[in-house]
């Protein structure tokens, strides 16, 4: 909620000084419920709209934003319709945002405390029944985004045929959304006797032609102090050079600056919101996120957060930067450079709001730095070559009063406890050990031989064996006798040692033969000191001769 403020400067309109919302004939209900949250004088832009708005003229609002353009057109709006309206929608206000939908309904509902007149929030991400019990309930204002608003008029929800006031919020953002086509469709939907208020920060040419085929000869109004740039002067303005991978180290430490308040932080995508709030969280910073991949509860949830001090940084997407209307946010961060200078205005909008004074700072890449001339030269900034700037390089800690040795974590990292590893690597061991006795050294050694004339139990000893193999092939040599094995006994240590002799029948087998690849001929191991591979036998059927009995 944009508060008012005692103005020092006033824009040169000719208007008469005046003091408080009394003098411009607002009535004393209104005038009561401001001044009950604080808000005594007007802006500029409050100044010129409310007198002119409460006699029916159409209205062409420009200010920037942050300058009180919500009351501007919500006080004579609520006036009009009279402290006890009918029940039914006398009054359509178009925002193009959730967040600024849910913030401009606060703001009336502030403003009508005391009088009988109902208000309506209608926006996507809700369900529909308590919007439409509302609407039923003879609600007489209803503040809504163009796609919820066209859903509830199309299945005869909402009529829109008795409105008498309608006001389009934030324009140009509409139009940056592609709801232009939306918002014909809900002029069509309206009488054409209507009082119209258009009111944006910015006026691209698409609005202007809108204006001119739906208003009645509407007076542009714009409120500016002819001294102050194109940028508000209360706001101080740096650009850095930084590195993309040094830019989180970065926004740690400034969030560690003297004095800072509430911080909004503003990525280009979502998921790099989802990313930045994740990282900061975990340096131990108290941060919340509002962006597109949350659902809409999720989001309200964050912004109650912060608007209450709960959380003191919000990261958001542009989206979300019109509903951010908190007034003691002291700093604004630029994650990624803007894509153009309406952009850069309106995220540095979230900061020196209601007269006070704030800080921008942006972070151009080496990829955006034809971006930032742009922004840079329609803003008149004078900032051309952004400082070239690093976590660790001092200018940074003088722009922005961080404390010297002030590191990018208010807590340690967290080490994980992992369990002792001396169990497990004496099992790897152990099982190295195993395979290495087991294993290759079975075929290379004779251990198995060995073993089966070794002791088995308490003084038992195990008998050797002998044993003949006869390998054929394709049937041929089945008949040839087997090659007995002799066994022969050590005298001087009285072990038994096997010796296996085999019959070999193949003649690719035979020690030489070309064929024999790399085995040594017996069939052991290959020359290369590894164990023999098996070798398939494969039984294949060809005629043989009967055999001699």
């Amino acid at each position: 909620m944009t508060q008012g403020r005692i103005l020092s400067e006033r824009s040169t309109t000719g208007l008469k000084h005046v003091t408080t919302f009394s003098d411009l004939t607002i009535e004393q209900d209104m005038v009561d419920a401001l001044a009950s949250k604080g808000i005594i004088e007007p802006f500029p832009i409050q100044e010129q709209t409310i007198p002119l708005a409460l006699t029916g003229q159409d209205i062409i609002g420009q200010a920037k934003t942050g300058t009180g353009k919500t009351f501007g057109f919500g006080l004579p709006l609520i006036q009009r319709l009279g402290l006890n309206p009918e029940p039914g929608v006398q009054a359509l206000i178009v925002v193009p945002t959730r967040e600024l939908c849910v913030q401009v309904a606060q703001d009336l509902e502030l403003a009508t405390s005391n009088r009988a007149t109902n208000i309506v929030a209608i926006y996507g991400g809700k369900a529909y029944e308590g919007q439409i019990e509302e609407i039923k309930a003879g609600a007489q204002i209803v503040v809504g985004t163009p796609g919820r608003l066209l859903d509830l008029a199309s299945q005869r929800l909402l009529d829109l045929g008795n409105v008498r006031e309608m006001v389009l919020d934030e324009a140009d953002k509409m139009l940056d959304l592609g709801f232009l086509s939306d918002i014909e469709k809900l002029f069509a939907r309206t009488p054409e006797g209507r009082h119209t208020m258009l009111f944006s920060a910015t006026m691209p040419g698409p609005i202007v032609a809108l204006a001119r085929r739906f208003m009645s000869k509407p007076i542009h109004i714009r409120a500016t102090d002819p001294n102050e740039g194109l940028t508000q002067a209360n706001i101080k303005h740096v650009v850095y050079r930084a590195h993309s991978l040094d830019k989180d180290e970065v926004v740690a430490r400034i969030l560690q600056a003297e004095g800072r308040g509430k911080t909004v932080v503003f990525t280009r995508t979502k998921r790099a919101a989802a990313k930045l709030v994740e990282e900061l969280n975990d340096r131990g910073f108290n941060a919340a996120a509002v962006h597109g991949d949350l659902n809409q509860d999720q989001r309200e949830r964050a912004m109650a957060a912060f608007k209450a001090g709960k959380k003191d940084i919000l990261i958001a997407t542009d989206v979300a930067a019109r509903g951010i209307d908190v007034n003691d946010v002291t700093h604004v961060i630029n994650h990624t450079v803007p894509d153009d200078h309406d952009t850069y205005l309106h995220r540095a909008g979230r900061t020196g709001r209601a007269g006070k004074t704030g800080i921008a700072v942006t972070f151009v890449d080496w990829d955006d730095l034809h971006k930032w001339a742009l922004i840079n030269k329609a803003l008149e900034m004078n900032q051309p070559e952004p400082v070239e700037t690093y976590s660790s390089s001092p200018h940074l800690y003088e722009d922005l009063n961080i404390p010297a040795g002030s590191k990018g974590r208010l807590k340690p990292t967290p080490i994980k406890e992992r369990e002792p590893r001396e169990k497990s690597a004496d099992a790897g061991r152990g099982r190295r050990e195993g395979g290495r006795d087991g294993g290759r050294d079975d075929g290379r050694t004779g251990s198995r031989p060995a073993a089966e004339g070794a002791a088995v139990g308490d003084g038992a000893t195990r008998p050797s064996r002998s044993r003949s193999r006869t390998r054929t092939r394709g049937g041929e040599g089945s008949t040839a006798p087997a090659a007995a094995a002799s066994t022969a006994a050590t005298a001087s240590t009285g072990e038994a040692t096997a010796i296996v002799t085999a019959t070999i029948t193949d003649p690719f087998q035979a020690p030489g033969h070309p064929a024999s690849g790399t085995h040594d001929g017996g069939g052991h191991e290959h020359h290369d000191g590894n164990s023999a591979p098996r070798r398939r036998s494969r039984n294949r059927s060809r005629r043989s001769a009967p055999s001699a009995e």
